[in-house]
């Protein structure tokens, strides 16, 4: 499981019982949590979130443990007023939503330049399954280089991605990363401020931190028992 920083790799972890225990690897660690998944600080932004991720999934195959699912985990942005401070977001869609060029007549992302991809899909199964534990809704994650600070930014995004409900800055990377390796991802966030004009003083990390807590520990038993060698006809 990975997380942007320790803040959130240790909300995490409380989810579970159990000693946790540090291992290196190449630019990071690796914390295993005793009844509880691997947890990794992978970093803030896609691209070292995807390199930590890739050394952490490299070397568990190299251990002969491969991993079966990745999880990116957080918290992030909302959109309201779909996603309002403290709800729980799963995505069935992780976008890379500024990846691509500006242009006079708009965005366009990479693909419709020619080259690689700026979605990854979990398991629809997978999907499904955590968000009702969890009680979160499931929709798209965006992943920005750049936080949104202003409601212009903010409406072009949505305009862009009218299911989006929340905006983070690791997903993608962490899922190019998995998807390089054949393992399957998901994300799953919880929002501690809104998307728009940026207003420290309505952020509610604290109480976003304790969401993902409570959020994970009724995910645990669905991401413990999830086979990805089950998923339901039709899935990639």
């Amino acid at each position: 499981m990975a997380t942007a920083v320790p803040a959130e790799r240790d909300a995490v972890a409380r989810a579970f019982p159990g000693p946790v225990r540090g291992t290196p690897v190449p630019g990071a660690a690796v914390h295993a949590v005793g009844g509880g998944p691997d947890l990794l600080a992978a970093g803030v932004g896609p691209a070292l979130a995807a390199a930590s991720t890739a050394a952490a999934l490299t070397a568990a195959a190299l251990a002969g443990r491969p991993y079966g699912l990745v999880v990116s985990a957080g918290i992030a942005g909302g959109f309201p007023p779909h996603a309002p401070l403290g709800a729980l977001v799963v995505a069935d869609e992780i976008t890379a939503a500024d990846l691509g060029a500006e242009t006079a007549d708009g965005f366009l992302p990479v693909t419709d330049l020619g080259f690689g991809t700026v979605t990854h899909r979990p398991p629809e199964s997978l999907v499904r399954a955590a968000a009702a534990a969890a009680g979160a809704q499931a929709g798209t994650v965006l992943t920005v280089s750049t936080v949104t600070g202003t409601a212009a930014r903010a409406e072009a995004l949505r305009a862009r991605h009218p299911r989006a409900l929340a905006e983070a800055m690791e997903g993608f990377g962490v899922a190019e990363a998995a998807a390089a390796q054949g393992v399957p991802v998901l994300e799953v966030r919880a929002v501690s401020n809104p998307v728009g004009p940026r207003d420290r003083a309505a952020w509610r990390i604290g109480e976003a931190l304790t969401a993902l807590t409570e959020g994970f520990g009724k995910l645990g038993p669905v991401l413990e028992s999830w086979n990805p060698h089950e998923q339901s006809a039709g899935e990639p």
